[in-house]
């Protein structure tokens, strides 16, 4: 069974029987920067010929009397099969856990690597190794993070006393890719930098225009800043500048604002979801982008409410599940969905390129408590849109490995997840 996980927070959780004993963690970081000549976004992208901005891994470890549960993010387009395998597996090592409490995520840029060691084992042996993503230096990147989340664990844990919640509406950023037409039926796509002004013009369609932020805090000191926000990351992309792109640079504007602190972001369900709206491809709107979700991430952290937190208000859930198959998954492969619950909070994390109606269905099952998302693990089944989707057409459901059906397994699996 292939483990899922997420790449930038890593969260360890210690804690007594009666949950009295202080919820503890560590936070990691790791360079995941490919070298010159690694191919880019599976080889689709071409190679990385500069280094605009640095690649990471970021984590979070929570500690308690059950075994440790990891968070992960990576800069990166992409993590299937064996690649997201072998980087669950490395971490769960590093951490003293096991690979379904570990959660990998790559918050999806382009010009970034994409690792899928399993379609390299098979390239290799028709003579093509090498063509999706450097091998060795993807494993050394792997090794790199897990050694940072073990560091950690064992130098730098920190007590928690209070969690935080905040959030608040991203201007100007997120727009759906999917323009539907007056007979129901994908008419036009909205890519991540649209050239056609008409079809920029399109209404922003259906988005999450909230951005939530976690945040965790020993007495007044904050530790850690986790945020999380649905929408394709890229502004342009493809002509070999390696970078973490907006919410890369978004991340890096919180950092300087707030020396000290652990900045963790994920990608939400943003499958169907882009800033094509607000941009047409011109590289100036990197940082204009960057700087609207900085502001939602500065927003919500000053609209954050604390509430004191033990490690008896943690709880861990996961559940394998086999996704439909629309003939390019194999039959009985499955995928571990998974949800954290801390205090008033839940975190959902799932493989593939969920559609957002994914995230907003999973908060209208819990309507007062805070439902976060990270989606974008796994990527072996590619786009995971709604039943809906697949009748109306488009780009998406042409590069989805699932078939309608896939809405159905995935509800219900969030209902079991999410119950009392």
């Amino acid at each position: 069974m292939m483990r899922r996980c997420g790449i930038v927070l890593l969260i360890a959780l210690v804690g007594s029987a009666a949950g009295a004993e202080p919820l503890r963690i560590a936070t990691f970081q790791a360079d995941v920067t490919p070298p010159l000549g690694a191919p880019l976004g599976f080889g689709a992208y071409g190679v990385a010929r500069e280094l605009v901005d640095p690649l990471s891994a970021r984590g979070l470890v929570i500690l308690s009397d059950e075994q440790p549960v990891v968070l992960c993010a990576v800069d990166w387009i992409g993590l299937r099969n064996g690649g997201q395998q072998a980087f669950c597996e490395a971490l769960a090592a590093a951490a003293g856990t096991t690979t379904e409490r570990v959660n990998v995520h790559c918050l999806h840029q382009h010009d970034a690597p994409g690792v899928d060691f399993s379609s390299e084992e098979r390239l290799s042996a028709a003579g093509r190794g090498g063509t999706t993503c450097d091998v060795a230096a993807s494993r050394q990147a792997i090794a790199a993070t897990a050694r940072a989340l073990g560091d950690a664990v064992r130098d730098r844990p920190r007590a928690v006393t209070h969690l935080g919640i905040g959030k608040a509406k991203v201007e100007r950023v997120a727009s759906n890719r999917r323009i539907i037409g007056p007979d129901g039926k994908s008419k036009a796509v909205r890519w991540s930098a649209t050239k056609n002004a008409d079809v920029r013009a399109e209404p922003e369609g259906l988005i999450d225009p909230w951005l939530q932020l976690l945040s965790f805090w020993d007495g007044d000191t904050p530790i850690a800043s986790v945020t999380y926000y649905a929408t394709h990351p890229q502004s342009y992309y493809g002509k070999g500048g390696v970078s973490c792109d907006f919410p890369g640079l978004a991340r890096g504007l919180r950092e300087s604002a707030l020396p000290g602190v652990a900045h963790i972001h994920f990608n939400g369900a943003g499958g169907n979801v882009t800033a094509g709206k607000y941009n047409d491809g011109n590289p100036t709107n990197r940082m204009a982008l960057a700087e609207r979700l900085a502001d939602g991430m500065q927003r919500a952290w000053l609209a954050t409410v604390k509430a004191s937190i033990v490690a008896g208000d943690v709880d861990y859930r996961a559940e394998a599940i086999e996704l439909p198959s629309g003939g390019r998954l194999p039959a009985g492969r499955t995928f571990d969905v998974t949800a954290l619950r801390l205090g008033s909070a839940w975190i959902i994390h799932t493989p593939g390129e969920l559609f957002v109606e994914y995230q907003l269905a999973a908060q209208r099952m819990r309507p007062a408590a805070t439902v976060c998302m990270a989606a974008y693990g796994d990527l072996a089944p590619g786009y995971i849109g709604t039943a809906k989707a697949y009748d109306e057409g488009g780009y998406e459901p042409g590069n989805s490995r699932t078939t309608p059906e896939a809405e159905q397994v995935l509800l219900d699996c969030f209902r079991r997840l999410l119950r009392d």
